[in-house]
This record gives C-alpha cells, sequence and structure tokens, in this order.
C-alpha cells in the first residue's frame, strides 16, 4: 500500500520501522530539525534520522499548512498513518489520501485524549494503559477506533519506560490496520464512554507537592519523568529529582524534611517517605543524591520545597 507517514519523536519510530518493512512509504513528514543540548544545536528529529537510514524522502515543517498540503497531495497515496507528528492535520489534506489517515494514539480511548497521554494517565494512577489505531477526523483524537490493545506495566515505570513499550507494542497494532485497510477488511466502530483530555505537559507539572500522600507524589514523579522532569527545591535552589522509588522501613518523617541513609536520600511526604537515588542539582551534572546530600552543610534541617 503506498503511504505518507507523519511523525516526529523516538516513539513514532518503531511503526515507520515496521511499515516500512511492507509498504511503500512516498514520504515521512516530521518536524524541522530543532536545538538540543547545551550548545542548542541543530539535530533532526528522531524520525527524520530513521527516514534517512531507511532511504525515505523527508519533508519537515512545523505545519501542516497550504505548503505542506500541496507537496502531500501530490504524492497520490491512499492512505495517511500518523503518529505524535505534533500538528494537526485538517482538510483538506484530512481527505487527500484515498483512505484518509489513521492515527496511532497511545491510550484507551476516548480516554486521555490529547498530547499527553501516557504522562497524565501515571499521574492519575492508572493502572493500565493502552494503544488505539482510529481515523483521524477534525475534533481532536474524536475518530472510530479500528483496534486497540491494553498492556499492564510495572508499578514503578515511568512515563519514557511506559512509552518505549507501547510504541512497540503500538507498532505491530498499526501494522496490522494498515494491512487490514489494504485488503478491505479493516472495520472500525465508535468510541464508547466519556472522554477524557491529557494537555501538554509544561514544567510547572513537574513540580512535586510533599504534603501530598505517597502514591500521588510517586505517580506526579512517574508521569513527569523524563520529560518536563520532576523538581523541587532545596533551601531556595532547584533541584531535579531523576530517579525515586517509595521506600520501604523508611523511618517516619515530616512532609519535605529530608534525611539522608546509606543507600537513597529520604524526602518525607503526607503518608511516608520517598527514596531518591538520583539528583540533578542547578548548574551541574546529574549524580548520586546521598553524595549530594552528602556535600550539603546543615542538611539535616533541609526541607525540600523550602
Amino acid at each position: 500500500m503506498r503511504l505518507v507517514f507523519a511523525g516526529t519523536p523516538a516513539a513514532a519510530v518503531p511503526t515507520l520501522r515496521r511499515l516500512a518493512t511492507s509498504h511503500d512509504i512516498a514520504a515521512v513528514v516530521t518536524r524541522p530539525d530543532a536545538p538540543l543540548g547545551r550548545r542548542r544545536v541543530l539535530t533532526p528529529s528522531p524520525v527524520a534520522q530513521a527516514a534517512v537510514e531507511l532511504g525515505l524522502p523527508v519533508i519537515k515543517t512545523a505545519r501542516l499548512d497550504e505548503a505542506a498540503t500541496a507537496e502531500i497531495s501530490a504524492l497520490q497515496v491512499e492512505l495517511g498513518v500518523i503518529v505524535a507528528y505534533g500538528g494537526l492535520v485538517r482538510e483538506p489534506l484530512l481527505s487527500a489520501p484515498t483512505a484518509g489517515w489513521i492515527n496511532l494514539h497511545f491510550s484507551l480511548l476516548p480516554a486521555w485524549r490529547g498530547a499527553a497521554p501516557v504522562q497524565r494517565a501515571l499521574i492519575a494512577g492508572d493502572r493500565v494503559l493502552g494503544a488505539s489505531v482510529f481515523q483521524l477526523v477534525a475534533e481532536l483524537d474524536a475518530g472510530d477506533v479500528f483496534a486497540m490493545r491494553a498492556i499492564d506495566v510495572p508499578e514503578t515505570a515511568t512515563a519514557g519506560e511506559a512509552l518505549e513499550a507501547l510504541a512497540l507494542d503500538g507498532a505491530d497494532l498499526t501494522a496490522d490496520v494498515v494491512s487490514a485497510v489494504a485488503d478491505g477488511t479493516a472495520r472500525a466502530v465508535p468510541q464508547q464512554g466519556e472522554p477524557t483530555f491529557a494537555a501538554k505537559l509544561t514544567l510547572a507539572d513537574g513540580l512535586l507537592d510533599w504534603d501530598q500522600p505517597l502514591d500521588a507524589v510517586f505517580a506526579r514523579f512517574r508521569g513527569v519523568t523524563p520529560e518536563p522532569g520532576a523538581h523541587t527545591t532545596v533551601a531556595g535552589q532547584p533541584l531535579k529529582v531523576l530517579e525515586a522509588a517509595p521506600a520501604t522501613d523508611a523511618e517516619s518523617l515530616p512532609p519535605g524534611r529530608l534525611r539522608g541513609t546509606k543507600t537513597a536520600l529520604h524526602i518525607g511526604t503526607g503518608t511516608g517517605a520517598l527514596a531518591v537515588t538520583r539528583v540533578q542539582p542547578a548548574g551541574k551534572g546529574a549524580m548520586n543524591a546521598v553524595d549530594w546530600w552528602r556535600g550539603l552543610r546543615g542538611g539535616d534541617e533541609l526541607v525540600a520545597g523550602s
């Protein structure tokens, strides 16, 4: 089947690679190169890099505007496949492929429509995540669903780890749907239930509130790791929390109180302690949390969030 593929982050790469093995991909649409790292070096998106490796034509555009629509429409493809491209597909591009567009979305629709489904699901405490392949329509993530698959994720998995697993599972799911569209057996059904929405995360979403129960603090840590990143303040200085888990058999600590152990830095919450094992202080690289703690003066009196 002749396809156009649109995607940008690493989570879209497994689907691109899977489809490239059995279909004719006329072009890959992705966002323009972005500045990364401290030196802000312009870097192609993960999808762009994969497309080059596969020898596929690449269209880089920040918006699917009139020019991009004309370029994609001229390819005369049968189906468009989109996975986390980062922009909206509107008419007339929506109807340009013969069979329209299908979208791989990392949630069990209609739950968590929007930009950050995995992150929001983890923050909310969801135990089961999933992927859906649906017919793209003008309304956000509201089209009929061709296929859906739930997966159990480890209770300690971060959003990054969960998304990596979903990306692999979703690649197979999408490939199955594309094959069904190609042979005329694909059937989509309307979404069932009340939708919830997953707004894009901001830096503020990563702030840990130590007054909340431990389950809620850890759920937020998982949901915002690795991006936008969990963080707090200690003695007025920002501190990124890179690795953490609920502490077992920890001494009782007031919310926000820090206490160093041989293996971790414990921080009190509303109902228990979070064991932090890796941090990144402002202006420094990532380091062992206990080493950072030992380097502080008067550390026993410090409170996170102050």
